[in-house]
């Protein structure tokens, strides 16, 4: 009988051991599945010193409507960006903010260009010009006139784009037509649809052959 319990007794701290051995690797296998390693942590440290290098904001020189700014900006801001709300030139809009609508058109170094698709870092030492720019005092540009003239926008949201893009067109010699201007501001997206008026506006400043 005495030996019937010390083999009970044996199996018994037999199994005791067992589930604790067991216990004590599943706590070993969790630690190390919710633990990060060292390796992690030191991949994880080195990636936020790189993130954190390159949002350093650096040094950026524009000539803005024909005045000249000293900026700090991220290298990841886009011209549109930089123009809107650290300089608060409001004029030109963000539309789609993916360059498929024409909203945000500017002039740098007099051609245009989407400023929602342009970093403002690539932009170093070159000339802006945002729809604010065109005016000189109270004389309208003739074809921001052309355009009151003509009735060439409704709601107006896009209409900085469309008179940047306008004038742009008549520059590159795109507008000996109206097949031609069309196809030429087709980038421009009017969703209240004043493509015609906005067409006869160019054909007049063109015709007119006053400076754009």
């Amino acid at each position: 009988m005495s030996k019937i319990n010390s083999r009970d007794q044996q199996s018994g701290e037999s199994k005791s051991d067992s589930r604790r051995d067991f216990l004590k690797q599943s706590a070993v296998l969790t630690g190390a599945v919710l633990t990060p390693s060292i390796a992690l942590k030191a991949a994880e440290a080195q990636w936020d010193e790189k993130l954190a290098e390159a949002l350093e904001k650096i040094p950026l020189k524009l000539e803005v409507n024909g005045v000249s700014k000293s900026l700090m900006v991220e290298p990841r801001v886009t011209l549109l960006d930089l123009l809107r709300e650290q300089l608060n030139l409001t004029g030109t809009k963000k539309g789609c903010d993916y360059g498929q609508c024409g909203a945000c058109t500017v002039h740098v170094n007099g051609t245009r260009v989407l400023s929602c698709l342009t970093l403002a870092v690539m932009q170093d030492g070159r000339k802006v010009t945002t729809i604010e720019g065109l005016a000189e005092g109270d004389q309208l540009h003739p074809m921001q006139e052309a355009f009151l003239k003509h009735d060439g926008f409704q709601c107006g949201y896009c209409t900085p784009g469309q008179i940047m893009s306008a004038i742009a067109c008549i520059r590159e010699g795109h507008a000996d037509s109206e097949e031609e201007i069309r196809e030429y501001m087709s980038g421009n997206i009017c969703r209240c649809g004043a493509y015609p008026n906005i067409v006869n506006a160019i054909v007049e400043v063109k015709k007119g052959g006053k400076k754009v």
